[in-house]
């Protein structure tokens, strides 16, 4: 893929016409590095995903988010190592990850580095959703990826939830951790690494992803605070992004249904109320592109079941409460329908 800078004016129908969303190259500074150091090709990786190398070492030029989220992916399995994405985060350093980690660096607080990360963190990272939010007596750091048509993203998520952590370290010490780590995914199979890196209960298939930590230390200073460099790194990352790359409306549904399923069937309300639009609206708008609200809940179950199915450490029954299923036998029936096959004889 020839590096660009990015280009967030655009917007098209979903169903029509194919639109990029960027990532800041920054977020894969020395990825080449650590595929080798795992036992990886990093020159086969990128020739699988269309990434070349030579965009890597410029910050501010543009990725493709899919392909950047498939390049993790595809290091995985190249390295052998299902816990590629955990541990590239873990060691990955706020200054490695360009503007936006400069951006959290600058800021006066851990507070306002937090704030800043999750309110302009769409902007190194475009068809994203970023929140910074109360949730009882803890804070969420929160994010997920809206881009409906990536699907696998499992070692983007862990990564990203090591960089997020080590913002917070940046100001209270190597050793902080947070209080939990909440993952989209299915429980991995070596999920107890992920408890053992960051110290904390680690909570599968969530509603996004998210670290949790404790508000006493928001009013601690950033060691390299500096008001007048965050005002103009904040100038800068926005002059370049030129946006946040909004998805169309039938992504955000997506995702939202995405995000629900593991508490069971999701509901035309709740998500029209989630995106902020009358629940008619939102019909209306599905049906604009011949489609209605179960024929998108069918589509984003099928999709994840593809996904889950090739995951044999997850349970078949687990798949199907994974895909808002009350019965296994649902499922099953669903995933005939689907595949023509059931979901043992899919695995064989």
């Amino acid at each position: 893929m020839t590096p660009h800078r990015p280009n967030l004016g655009q917007s098209s129908d979903h169903r029509t016409e194919s639109v990029q969303h960027n990532i800041l190259a920054a977020a894969a500074s020395g990825v080449s590095g650590f595929i080798a150091a795992q036992g990886g090709c990093p020159d086969r990786v990128f020739h699988r995903v269309g990434v070349e190398e030579r965009a890597l070492g410029q910050p501010t030029l543009a990725l493709d988010l899919g392909a950047y989220v498939a390049m993790m992916e595809v290091a995985a399995g190249e390295t052998g190592n299902d816990n590629f994405g955990l541990l590239f985060g873990r060691q990955f350093q706020p200054e490695m990850l360009g503007l936006i980690g400069s951006i959290a660096l600058a800021a006066p607080t851990l507070g306002s580095a937090l704030d800043h990360l999750a309110r302009l963190f769409p902007f190194h990272q475009q068809a994203t959703e970023t929140r910074f939010v109360r949730d009882g007596d803890l804070l969420r750091l929160e994010y997920r990826i809206l881009d409906g048509r990536i699907v696998e993203r499992r070692q983007d998520a862990e990564l990203t939830m090591g960089m997020f952590a080590n913002v917070v370290r940046a100001c209270l010490g190597p050793s902080w951790m947070p209080e939990e780590v909440h993952f989209e995914h299915p429980k991995p199979e070596g999920w107890r690494q992920h408890e053992a890196l960051f110290d904390a209960p680690a909570h599968f298939g969530q509603r996004t992803n998210a670290i949790l930590l404790r508000d006493r230390d928001l009013d601690r200073r950033m060691p390299g605070g500096d008001m007048a460099r965050l005002t103009g790194l904040c100038g800068t990352l926005i002059d370049i992004a030129r946006g946040t790359g909004t998805p169309p409306l039938l992504d955000r549904v997506k995702a939202e249904i995405r995000a629900r399923l593991p508490e069971g069937a999701p509901y035309v309300e709740d998500i029209a109320d989630r995106l902020g639009i009358a629940r008619w609206t939102l019909q209306r708008r599905l049906a604009d592109e011949c489609l209605s609200f179960s024929d998108v809940v069918e589509e984003v179950r099928r999709e994840l079941a593809v996904l889950y199915i090739r995951q044999r450490h997850v349970p078949i029954a687990d798949i199907g409460v994974l895909l808002g299923y009350s019965e296994v036998s649902a499922f099953s029936r669903a995933f005939r329908r689907w595949f023509g096959v059931s979901p043992a004889r899919m695995r064989g």
